[in-house]
């Protein structure tokens, strides 16, 4: 189990706690990697994966915290994956630093009806080929997500990718204020088949159905079911290591 960026914004935001923080289900042993039960624990199984893109995750404040956030199954997966808290007057200088990278196409993932129709992408073809996708999605609850998306004018220019979704969300772990809100894991998801990485998709579907399932069973002191996605999720990963040449 590697250790990425959001284990080490977590352990960061951690230490500035005056009071120890009380998610609910925070006082639960877990695992500090993936937050489950350790009994339930899916760190022997997560693996990267090879992408052509690249995700930031602005986290509002506490977001981190909280053992149901699916923010770091991305980093679990993408390995070019960098996380930071949002801060609307003095966003990280590295933050800045990564945005501004010639490298990089930074492109916000959020509805359109929040965005000019001038800064709205719908084809993959419109992203530049000469640099590597930079997809900013943010971690948070819906209203603290649209404050976000509002209140960072360092973000103002960069073009914004929407998606409907015919599907409700499958996050029954905390709900969403509209039944088309996707958790974070899941719009990476959308974002990795927008791409045309569908293997990877699926893998970051089957992870985050995973993760809920494991979630909820230990809510309720539960043992893996025989078709449990965790066994899927396994064998899912198992087929697309030895496709690798």
């Amino acid at each position: 189990m590697r250790v990425h960026a959001i284990h080490k914004l977590y352990q960061q935001r951690l230490a500035q706690c005056t009071r120890p923080f009380l998610a609910r289900g925070g006082r639960i042993e877990r695992c500090t990697n993936c937050m489950l039960l350790p009994y339930l624990c899916l760190c022997s199984l997560k693996k990267t994966v090879k992408s052509n893109g690249a995700f930031v995750l602005l986290m509002y404040d506490d977001e981190i915290l909280k053992p149901s956030n699916t923010g770091r199954l991305i980093a679990d997966l993408i390995p070019d994956t960098y996380a930071f808290i949002w801060s609307r007057t003095q966003p990280e200088p590295q933050l800045l630093q990564l945005l501004q990278d010639p490298q990089w196409q930074p492109i916000i993932v959020f509805p359109e009806e929040y965005s000019t129709a001038q800064r709205v992408i719908r084809e993959a073809q419109q992203i530049d080929k000469q640099k590597t996708p930079l997809f900013i999605l943010f971690d948070g609850s819906w209203a603290q997500a649209k404050k976000i998306f509002r209140k960072s004018p360092y973000l103002d220019h960069f073009p914004v990718l929407s998606f409907s979704p015919e599907s409700i969300s499958r996050y029954l772990i905390r709900k969403a204020v509209k039944d088309n809100q996707l958790a974070t894991a899941e719009v990476a998801g959308r974002v990795l088949e927008f791409i045309g990485e569908h293997d990877n998709a699926a893998v970051m579907d089957l992870l985050f159905t995973t993760f809920k399932e494991n979630y909820m069973l230990g809510k309720e002191r539960k043992q893996l079911p025989d078709n449990a996605a965790q066994f899927r999720l396994a064998q899912l990963l198992q087929q697309n290591t030895q496709k690798k040449p």
